[in-house]
């Protein structure tokens, strides 16, 4: 499936490097270690890599063929290439790179030519084995990483970008005229107040280039921040874009199933992943101790499928770790009960949008708030004038209607409400409520359902696509009693 080489001097990080990467697949990983202790020097550094690896990697010794250690269906991880070499080896490559054509293998190597060249014959020899060695892995590599410093700079990637189905939205899975359930943002468009602001900024504000800062004051003074804890983003999916060239995390956990437009951003910028999935048995509550400790940059979406209380989430917090919180459906939660926005907490960024509440899609409204250092660097890394005239308007007008919000988070708790207790009344159907506009069925075959709502000119949205859910999971936008009823008839019919 893929080879990859790590390589770097000696106490580079080249090592916790191919660590994170391992973890990252998400597979069964074998390390296959190479040193030796033959006479006690090698103790410490040993020691230090077993307590740092997960106890539920398997372990083993490197033989005289790597190829034999391959673990089929999971990754293997080589640490490293130099100590091994330092034996007389049979022709080892050619089998070991056709291994890695059917399984995941991550190469360890040495970097010794950057160093002076030893004097000593035998010395010279291994650098001269070393380097060929890496030569020839890196040139059938599928991605090659150069550590210096702790840091990987990626030398070589054929790797395929990120899987399609990370990019997959709602949107797409609706036909014109059908009924929409597979969009999560509010019917009936956006509010009169709203309406107004915005066709009289099409007046004033148009003409210019926009300004953030009356934003940034009125969104501020709504949580109780600072200015400068505001970034105001191209709806929340910029906010998410930009974590990773402003934070550049070396290990990133994203918790599912969940908006999945992290992950996708996060593979773009070339930072590993690993997944940490909620249990759909346990409700989907969130497990902090899922999350390994080795990640630096943690995101979680509150609420989802689950309203996570804030002790769980503050639960994730690390020296050395950023946690980052999507509560782009907070405005739905009349009490917004668990929402960190209005903390001021040096590791943590909340992301809000005002795109589903308001019935917005088109504006792209969203925000971070973060304290004032990582707002400096989410701002460095996002493009000039990101939100426009309209975004802007609509920030500051939400800000100034805070009765009118409220009405409309008690209305989408009544929409969903409806639905659950429609859904319900459906025999053997599975149903997992949402704190936001949404709840969650399972059914025997989904796509077959999904075809057959599609042909009542009823649109859901199939829920497969994120990260821990199945082909039978789909997940369904609650409307108006009117349309809820029709959207639960259809269904009966569907599964008749």
């Amino acid at each position: 499936m893929s080879l990859t080489v790590v390589i770097g001097g000696t106490r580079s990080g080249k090592s916790v490097h191919a660590e994170r990467l391992a973890l990252a697949t998400g597979l069964p990983v074998r390390y296959v270690a190479t040193a030796i202790d033959a006479d006690g020097s090698m103790a410490d550094r040993i020691a230090t890599h077993v307590a740092r690896r997960p106890t539920y990697w398997e372990s083993v010794d490197a033989g005289d063929s790597l190829a034999d250690s391959v673990l089929a269906g999971g990754c293997t991880l080589i640490d490293g290439l130099g100590v091994w070499l330092a034996t007389p080896r049979p022709e080892w490559i050619g089998p070991l790179i056709a291994a890695a054509a059917h399984d995941q293998v991550i190469v360890v190597a040495e970097e010794a030519g950057l160093g002076l060249l030893p004097l000593d014959r035998v010395s010279q020899d291994w650098i001269e084995a070393l380097g060929a060695a890496a030569q020839r892995l890196s040139a059938a590599a599928d991605r090659v990483e150069f550590v210096l410093a702790g840091r990987a700079i990626t030398l070589h990637s054929s790797a395929p970008g990120p899987d399609p189905s990370l990019r997959h939205h709602g949107d797409r899975d609706v036909r014109p005229g059908e009924a929409d359930h597979a969009v999560n943002v509010m019917s009936g468009g956006p509010p009169g107040w709203l309406r107004e602001a915005l066709i009289a900024a099409l007046d004033t504000d148009a003409e210019r280039y926009p300004d953030d800062t009356q934003a940034r004051n009125v969104t501020a003074a709504r949580h109780g921040r600072d200015p400068d804890e505001i970034v105001v983003t191209n709806g929340a999916a910029e906010a998410l874009w930009l974590l990773g060239p402003s934070l550049r995390p070396r290990l990133a956990a994203c918790v599912h199933p969940g908006f999945t437009e992290a992950e996708a951003a996060l593979h773009v910028h070339g930072i590993p992943v690993v997944r940490v999935l909620r249990e759909p048995e346990d409700q989907f509550a969130l497990d902090p101790r899922a999350v390994p400790d080795s990640a630096d940059l943690v995101i979680v979406v509150n609420p989802s499928w689950t309203l996570d209380p804030a002790h769980s989430l503050l639960a994730l917090r690390r020296p050395g770790r950023v946690l980052v919180i999507d509560e782009s459906f907070m405005d739905m939660v009349p009490s917004q009960a668990g929402s960190l926005a209005g903390e001021r907490l040096d590791d943590v960024i909340v992301i809000r949008s005002l795109t589903k509440v308001l019935s917005v899609p088109g504006l792209r409204v969203g925000y971070a708030l973060a304290p004032s250092a990582l707002a400096a660097r989410l701002r460095d890394a996002r493009p000039p004038w990101s939100a426009n005239a309209l975004a802007l308007t609509a920030l500051t007008a939400a800000a100034a209607h805070p009765a009118e919000l409220a009405a409309l988070a008690e209305r989408a708790v009544a929409e969903r409400l409806d639905l659950v207790e429609r859904l319900e009344t459906i025999a053997g159907l599975r149903v997992w409520p949402s704190a936001a506009n949404f709840c969650l069925i399972e059914v025997p075959d989904g796509p077959r359902v999904v075809g057959a709502l599609h042909r009542d000119a009823v649109a859901v949205r199939p829920a497969s696509s994120f990260p821990g859910l199945e082909q039978g999971h789909i997940r369904i936008t609650a409307r108006g009693p009117e349309a809820n009823a029709r959207l639960v008839n259809a269904l009966q019919e569907a599964l008749a």
